[in-house]
């Protein structure tokens, strides 16, 4: 694996997965009993903005920076801006959180989050930015393995019946990402069923992906909800022209949440007129 997110932190993709793992967290602590997280590609956790990494491809000016200079009133957005807000209170005017700080940061003291990370570096500097939290425990393992490993999760005596787990891998190898991305949900839906499995994935061409909408729909879920963000056209397969994420099973109210978020989102980071932003259910009605 080449692929390292310390060089597209913040960017558009970011953000977009960042507003609806938040919303997904918010949905799952509304209800008192503890919940569990899995990030099953976690990258370090926590990058800088400022380093020579993110400056290179500057990527982040077109996703966090672009919200951070004209804030949208969307609440879901406020929250996620809130959530960058307390992350750079905490490490540094140019921190940007990664999804595990961002976990660890909505998520409760009772509740529990594990980190998957392959590549030895990154979940060397994950494990020291979460050395002080006994919340989170790291892997240094194959996030699709952890699958089968890690589910269903336990701690003791208690049992989760309510989480979420994260799919987020690097697509180095580009569409063939998607099978082991397919296997490793069918997967987790068979060893637990009861949570929200939320898959992120980036568009170069839409029409390239009708395969894999159609055996999405196809996995034992209940309900499949597509959630997509372009900031340019889908006609080159050079670069990635947005991104989105199959939320299989997730809580109620999550698409009105989404639906209030979207437009905003599309309006603030599109950087040349792009086509809108795409929420429906792939299976089921939610």
């Amino acid at each position: 694996m080449n692929y390292r997110h310390a060089f597209h932190a913040g960017n558009h993709a970011d953000v977009l997965k960042h507003v609806v793992l938040l919303a997904l967290c918010d949905a799952l602590t509304r209800k008192p009993a503890p919940c569990f997280a899995l990030d099953t590609h976690a990258g370090r956790g926590l990058y800088a903005l400022d380093a020579d990494a993110a400056q290179r491809t500057g990527e982040a000016g077109d996703g966090v920076a672009r919200l951070l200079a004209a804030p949208a009133g969307d609440p879901a957005i406020a929250r996620y801006l809130d959530a960058v807000a307390a992350c750079r209170a905490a490490h540094g005017a140019h921190a940007y959180p990664g999804s595990p700080w961002l976990l660890a940061h909505a998520l409760r003291a009772d509740d529990r989050i594990a980190c998957c990370e392959l590549r030895p570096e990154e979940a060397a500097a994950l494990k020291a930015n979460f050395r002080d939290d006994p919340r989170v425990s790291v892997h240094r393992r194959d996030g699709y393995a952890a699958l089968k490993a890690l589910l269903p999760p336990h701690a003791g005596s208690q049992r989760y019946a309510r989480g979420l787990v994260l799919i987020d891998p690097p697509y180095e190898a580009q569409l063939a990402e998607f099978d082991a991305a397919l296997a490793a949900l069918r997967e987790g839906l068979t060893r637990w069923p009861q949570a929200c499995y939320a898959l992120w994935y980036p568009i170069k061409r839409r029409r390239a992906l009708q395969p894999f909408y159609r055996r999405a729909a196809a996995l034992p879920a209940q309900s499949t909800l597509r959630v997509e963000l372009l900031v340019r056209p889908d006609d080159s397969p050079l670069r990635m022209n947005g991104s989105g994420l199959l939320l299989l099973d997730p809580p109620y109210g999550l698409q009105a949440t989404l639906a209030s978020a979207l437009p905003p989102l599309a309006a603030a980071l599109a950087a040349v007129p792009a086509p809108a932003p795409r929420l429906d259910w792939l299976k089921g009605a939610g």
